[in-house]
């Protein structure tokens, strides 16, 4: 999946959380891409409902769960998408996280197989992508897949990933927002989500890499790290820490608007984020 697909600036919101008309919307408003999170099943039943809605948006998966939803069906609904909307879709898998999967073991090797199992059933590793924080996912999301979807990361991550990547795997990054000029209403919103990720020892640890202290991952979040995970401000200083992950080497940022109207935040962006 090229870059020319996605364009430079996506939407990341709850699979269970789009409508058609949203996709159709955000379409118009030049967003390349919607990324479906929230480990949607293995049937991928909301995919096609906004493909068929829209005319060059790409859909794509962060992620699919690799403990969650076997490979075999994943595979078939990824051709059952392709045939239907060819061209259009991207599938991002991972492997979630030890607190939520019961079954959770030696994710390194469990991704590894399954993206085997995804390759013997015919799904071509330009149209797949993977969750990756740490060098040695990032290394396998580039030798073995279209490229990285790392999430909750800071333009800082961007580029050591990039520097792991190297120039020709893509690197597609989620970022959550909050268009809200008073600081401290915008940390409140911010806060409504990020406290959940910093109980997931993956997410924690790569967030110490990246020079976070105890302090700033206690529950729930020191500023500094809420104002680098839901950056905020008027629309133009968050237009503005969005493209910072693209000077640092992302190839596209995935927007989570945070607030009770998502699509507002996305209506005042839209205009900024155009080249």
């Amino acid at each position: 999946m090229t870059i020319d697909a996605l364009g430079r600036f996506g939407v990341w919101r709850g699979y269970q959380g789009v409508t058609p008309d949203d996709a159709s919307e955000l379409e118009q408003l030049g967003y390349g891409t919607v990324w479906l999170g929230g480990s949607p099943p293995a049937e991928l039943p909301v995919v096609e409902s906004l493909l068929a809605a829209t005319e060059t948006l790409t859909v794509a998966t962060s992620i699919v769960n690799i403990w969650t939803a076997p490979a075999k069906t994943v595979a078939e609904s990824y051709h059952r998408i392709e045939e239907n909307f060819p061209g259009r879709f991207l599938l991002g898998v991972g492997a979630g996280h030890p607190e939520f999967n019961g079954t959770y073991q030696k994710p390194y090797d469990a991704l590894v197989e399954y993206l085997d199992e995804l390759d013997a059933a015919g799904v071509p590793k330009e149209r797949l992508a993977l969750a990756a924080l740490g060098p040695r996912v990032l290394e396998l999301a580039r030798d073995r897949t279209a490229g990285a979807l790392p999430y909750l990361v800071t333009p800082e991550h961007s580029r050591r990933a990039r520097a792991i990547l190297g120039e020709s795997t893509l690197l597609a990054v989620e970022q959550k927002l909050v268009v809200e000029e008073d600081p401290e209403r915008a940390r409140e919103v911010g806060r409504t989500i990020v406290p959940m990720y910093l109980g997931l020892g993956n997410y924690v640890a790569n967030l110490r890499r990246l020079g976070f202290d105890e302090d700033d991952v206690a529950t729930p979040g020191s500023d500094r790290l809420i104002d680098q995970l839901a950056v905020h401000g008027s629309a133009e200083r968050v237009a503005e820490q969005l493209l910072a992950h693209l000077d640092a080497g992302a190839d596209h940022v995935g927007l989570q608007a945070l607030g009770p109207d998502y699509l507002a935040s996305l209506r005042a962006l839209a205009p900024l984020l155009r080249a």
